[in-house]
Formats: structure tokens, sequence, C-alpha cells
């Protein structure tokens, strides 16, 4: 990723308009509002589309620039040189936030799957090991999602630093769920700043805790280009003290979209960069406890590091344009938006896969009708995966049960001839029977 390239002067622009000031009107007042083909352009990408009424690039920008001044609302959270951070709903944003309302808040119609508190436990556990591995991959996390998922779901303890934040950030996502009914405070971001950076520190003291003034924290790449230098570390203590008043709806005076609100969130704590590490992770909780303590409680479901994660850059760079052009947090907005878009409609495949992937199975062996629920998805599971082994706490945390129905399950299992169990040390591992399918085809024409 390149540093964009930062938008010319408005005032200089302004000084050498080709025909001055009376032309400028007249070009305004017709001119048709802050999209280009209904995208909300930055100067590095503007450059490259064609500008309209025989206007220079730079007279383009200017136009576009007025025009969305004039829309601007201003947030409390401001820069290093103490100007205030803006943005403004366009036609895209008001349409995103309208089909996220209507996909992941109030009474939003989902299969039974997520709606039936016997079911969504395992849901609830898939999306959280997704957000936790691949929101430690954005930090550099390096283990591989199926290394990931057998160490949350059998339990053993990390084996290095990568496995270590990936475990860090799925009990920060489950501890951010219990919270979505408080009010944000300093000592809550420290708590889950603490969880998220537990062992993983090169200097253990930083836990929990703002950066010092003598520790220079930079956002840059490898080659030492600095992208984002954050405000001072003597700042640091009332900039969190005003962001958590706006995340708690205290300011500004003017309403805020809860989605906005938890977008804006996400970027204020990534920009102060509180934190020595972590801050990328701690903020990305926060957005998550933001929407929902909003009420949006599909949240719960759905991983927006997936979807960050298969193109990283444009990420990074719906920060940049906003610091790049004067406070506009538009781009990192409607960035975010799509974002959460697509991971909502990822939830919904997912689900739909599932749903048909369970059906096909319970069609053509009845014999499923006679397990329980948790039973029925490691049967699905095991005819999918031959050579898995799965432990009582594997099937614990799968579904989120206490250990002696987890223990019952796979015994019974066992007694019914589909599954194999053998115990190493202290653990007990079942694996399906090399003849599952089979077994399970007479099972059923015995009924």
């Amino acid at each position: 990723m390149k540093m964009p390239q930062k938008p010319p002067n408005s005032f200089e622009i302004m000084k050498q308009f080709k025909g001055g000031i009376e032309r400028f009107w007249e070009i305004y007042v017709t001119f048709s509002g802050p999209l280009v083909g209904g995208k909300y352009l930055h100067w590095d990408k503007l450059r490259y589309y064609t500008p309209s009424q025989n206007l220079s690039y730079e007279e383009w920008w200017l136009m576009l620039k007025w025009q969305r001044q004039s829309l601007y609302k201003k947030i409390p959270l401001l820069d290093k040189k103490g100007d205030s951070f803006n943005y403004l709903l366009v036609d895209p944003v008001f349409e995103m936030l309208h089909k996220i309302d209507q996909g992941a808040g109030g009474f939003v119609q989902m299969p039974e799957q997520i709606t039936n508190p016997e079911t969504k436990d395992q849901y609830f556990i898939n999306s959280l090991i997704s957000e936790a591995i691949t929101s430690s991959q954005l930090e550099g996390a390096a283990t591989t999602r199926l290394v990931a998922k057998e160490m949350i779901r059998t339990g053993r303890p990390p084996q290095d630093k990568s496995e270590r934040m990936i475990l860090n950030n799925f009990l920060t996502m489950k501890q951010i769920e219990k919270l979505r009914t408080e009010s944000l405070t300093p000592s809550i971001v420290f708590d889950i700043h603490r969880l998220i950076t537990d062992k993983t520190l090169s200097d253990p003291s930083a836990v929990g805790r703002f950066r010092r003034a003598d520790e220079r924290i930079v956002v840059g790449d490898m080659y030492n280009e600095v992208f984002h230098e954050p405000p001072p570390a003597d700042q640091l203590e009332s900039r969190m003290t005003a962001m958590c008043d706006f995340a708690n709806g205290k300011t500004p005076a003017h309403f805020i979209h809860p989605v906005i609100r938890s977008i804006i969130l996400h970027f204020w704590l990534a920009y102060d960069h509180p934190f020595g590490d972590g801050n990328g992770r701690t903020a990305r909780a926060l957005f998550y406890w933001s929407m929902l303590h909003h009420g949006f409680w599909l949240f719960e479901f759905i991983s927006i590091s997936q979807i960050i994660l298969k193109a990283p850059a444009k990420y990074g760079r719906a920060f940049l344009y906003t610091e790049t052009d004067d406070n506009d947090l538009t781009y990192f907005i409607i960035y975010h938006l799509k974002v959460i878009e697509r991971a909502i409609n990822e939830l919904h495949d997912y689900i739909r896969r599932k749903t048909e992937s369970l059906r096909a199975v319970e069609h053509r062996l009845r014999i499923l009708a006679g397990f329980n629920h948790r039973q029925r998805a490691l049967i699905g599971h095991a005819l999918r995966h031959p050579q898995q082994q799965y432990t009582i706490e594997s099937h614990r945390m799968s579904h989120n049960i206490v250990y002696q129905t987890a223990r019952t399950d796979l015994f019974d299992l066992e007694n019914r001839g589909l599954f194999e169990s053998r115990k190493i040390s202290r653990t007990w591992y079942f694996t399906p029977v090399s003849n599952l399918e089979d077994k399970l085809i007479k099972l059923s024409e015995a009924l």
C-alpha cells in the first residue's frame, strides 16, 4: 500500500479559478453534488475520471469540496492540530443503513437455526472463532484457520504468539457479548485491551495501559514510510474520556445513526492509537460492542474481519483517505458500510448452505431424527470429515453446553456403533467409524 496523493489546497485553486468568482458561482449552482457517478471519490481516484463542464481537475475538485463542506456534520473527535473530524450522509449511505437496519436488527427474519435457542449457540461459536482468527491475522498472526479452530474447539493451550493472539481475540469477543448492556468506560477499554494482548507483547507492562511519551508509536510499512503518527501521549486520557462520551451517546448534540456511531468509534480508537500494540483488534472489538449495545443482535453471528482480510489495503486506504482529505470520515464510513453489507450477505449465504446441507443429510438418513440436534450436527460434520477427531471439550465448545451433556452425546454415539473412542492421558478422543454412512443407512432401513 502506498500513501494516497494529498488533495490540492482549495484556497489556492480558488485564487487561480479561470473566469474568476463569477464563473465559479455560475458553475457551482448547477453542479451535480458531492458524488461522481454515484461514488464518493478521493482526489487520488478522481484524477482518473474525466472532469465535467470543461473544468480542470483542480477546479472539478474544488466544486466537489464545496458541495461536501456545505453538508458536513462535525463530531467531537479532533486531530493533532485541534481540527474536528467531519462526515456527510450521501445517497449510498442512506441506502446501506436501511439495508443494515433491515438485515441486522429489530425483528429481522432469520432461519430457525439462528432464532432457536437450542441451535443458535453453534452459529454463535462459529462466528466468534471466525472473527478471532481473521482479526488476529490482520495484525500478523500466521496460524492457519484449520489449526486455530482445532485449538479453540479442543481447548488445548496456545503454542506460540499467533495462537495466543487468536485465543485472546476469541475470549475478548465472548466478553464483548456480556458487556453489550454496559456503558463504555475507560476501565472497560483497558480491560478489553488487556484481554486482547495478554502474553503477546514484547513488553508485558504495556498490557492494559496507555503508551508513554517515550514510546513513539507510528503506523507505517516495511520501507519505513509513515502513514499515521497518533496524537501525543499526554492527550490520551482526555481523548479516551471524550471517546467514551461519544460512544455512550452523550455527544454531539445532533442525532447520529447507531451504525455510523459504531463505525466512527472504530476509527476513533484506531486514530488515537492509545496503546503500544493491539490497537486494531481493540478498535474492532469496540465496534462490535457498539453494534450489540445498540440492538443489532445479528452481529453476534457476523465477522467483519474476514471481509477486511480479503483486501486489507482497502481498509488501510479508508483511514488514509480520511486523514489526507481534511478529516473527512465519509470515506471510512462508506468503506465500513460495504464491509458490513458483505458480512451480512455472507452470513445469510452460510446459513442457507448449512440448512441445505442438513436437509440433504436428514432426507437421506431418516435415522437422524433419533438423535438430538447436536448429535445430528456432529454426524453431518463427520460425514464430510471422516478423519476428524472429536473431544468432549471440542463438542462442548462448539455448542456452548456443559461438560456432562457433551460427554453423554459422544458416548451415546459410540454405543450406537457410529463412533469409536480411545483415551490418551486424561482426554477421550472420538473418531467416526470407517463405514459411518453405511451404518446410518442400515439403522435407517431398520426403522
